[in-house]
């Protein structure tokens, strides 16, 4: 397997990429207030610091969840001064899909409002990472259906300048080891590659075999990455 050493880049925006999404592209779907921003709650659960803001960022953060109120921080770059309560911290990496060969599928059908049930229960079945009610706004899902049921999907999510991260892969244990989520990957890469940006997703770093078949489709690993779910000081 690569490792991130070897493929380390200096890229501003995909070192900080919920901030640059925040701040860019997704304006409309969060909140910004000074030196931090946050997605809608029922949109994602992941918030940021701009880079470099250090403390201040973090009690701009407090300010926006309030007391007591948790967001999915990544990239934070220091450690969460007195107060602050990590509840969760999971090891990721990032991965950019340089080579990627992006290619639409006749197959895949587009997803929409009108599908969240059942994207709800697939993501809730398969846990390929945060999926909320208003998860589907960031757009560019697609799915397979097998009798009318879904059972595959991947989609977009954070889009920091000239990128934009492909998520919420997931199929159905049933279905797998058909090769769906690799042709969604692929779907999904060819709308990005269109607009003229870059693919990218981020893994949990114990999710080898999710790790494996991106690279095997074209990604390379970039950088590890420390998701954690903070507590903001207050009851």
């Amino acid at each position: 397997m690569t490792t991130v050493q070897e493929v380390a880049g200096g890229d501003a925006a995909l070192d900080a990429p919920v901030w640059s999404s925040l701040t860019g592209a997704h304006r409309a779907l969060g909140e910004v207030r000074g030196r931090a921003g946050r997605y809608d709650p029922e949109v994602s659960p992941f918030a940021a610091v701009a880079p470099d803001a250090g403390a201040d960022g973090l009690a701009d953060l407090g300010a926006l969840v309030g007391p007591g109120g948790r967001a999915v921080v990544a990239f934070l770059g220091v450690e969460p001064p007195g107060g602050w309560v990590v509840e969760l911290d999971r090891p990721g990496v990032q991965m950019v899909g340089t080579h990627l060969d992006g290619a639409p599928d006749p197959e895949a059908l587009t997803l929409g409002p009108a599908d969240v049930p059942e994207m709800l229960d697939l993501v809730g079945r398969t846990q390929p990472g945060p999926f909320l009610a208003r998860t589907v706004e960031f757009g560019g899902y697609l799915g397979f259906r097998h009798r009318g049921a879904l059972v595959a999907m991947a989609g977009e999510r954070l889009r920091p300048p000239g990128y934009t991260e492909i998520s919420a892969v997931c199929t159905d244990a049933a279905h797998r080891h058909h090769g769906l989520a690799s042709r969604l990957v692929r779907a999904v890469g060819a709308t990005i590659r269109s607009r003229g940006e870059t693919p990218i997703l981020h893994a949990a770093a114990t999710n080898v075999g999710a790790i494996g078949l991106y690279e095997s489709l074209g990604f390379e690993l970039r950088r590890q990455v420390d998701f954690r779910l903070l507590r903001a000081p207050g009851s």
